[in-house]
């Protein structure tokens, strides 16, 4: 039964998710956080992700089936038939809307009906980035200054830091990851 379960959660993510990866955070945290793993879990699912080569949202997807599965008490071989599973349920209504929509977009792109669509789409998938990245600002990232003053504020200083040095100094994300690992590991620990 999770295996269906998973199915279906995944291919209503998989066709609702528009924006991308980063759009499908928000969507796969609520779906997969309150049923089949913690906050905790899923953040590191997300780190993850983003550290493997391949798209987040297919990385997270492959992730969260896995540990789905896992957390239910399957074994090695069934969580990875779980992970293929949600990683396919979200992959194929893109697959099949790509196929039906490339032909038929060639054709009428140059539409104004066509046109609208995309302009009103466009502050949706921002919208969308904007709820994965707050979905993201809570307790088990950051702790709070009460709770552990030192976690937090070197939290706080890592998040500005890798911002000032993306946006400003537009240091490769890959480094910045790696740069802000180490600095986790040598403060927190």
């Amino acid at each position: 039964m999770l295996y269906v379960d998973l199915f279906c959660t995944f291919f209503v993510i998989g066709l609702f998710g528009f924006g991308g990866g980063y759009g499908m955070l928000s969507l796969i945290q609520t779906k997969v956080v309150p049923v089949w793993m913690t906050t905790a879990q899923f953040t590191d699912i997300v780190a993850i992700s983003q550290m493997t080569p391949g798209p987040i949202g297919i990385n997270s997807a492959t992730y969260c089936g896995y540990m789905a599965c896992h957390n239910a008490g399957m074994g090695t071989a069934a969580s990875v038939l779980g992970s293929f599973i949600a990683t396919f349920a979200l992959v194929l209504p893109s697959l099949v809307l790509m196929i039906v929509i490339s032909r038929l977009f060639m054709k009428y792109m140059k539409t104004r009906t066509v046109q609208s669509v995309f302009t009103c789409l466009r502050p949706a998938v921002v919208g969308l980035l904007a709820a994965a990245t707050l979905l993201l600002c809570n307790r088990e990232n950051f702790s709070t200054p009460s709770e552990n003053p030192w976690q937090f504020w070197v939290s706080i200083f890592l998040f500005v830091a890798t911002y000032i040095g993306t946006k400003v100094y537009k240091i490769n994300p890959i480094k910045l990851i790696l740069m802000s690992a180490v600095a986790g590991l040598v403060l927190l620990y």
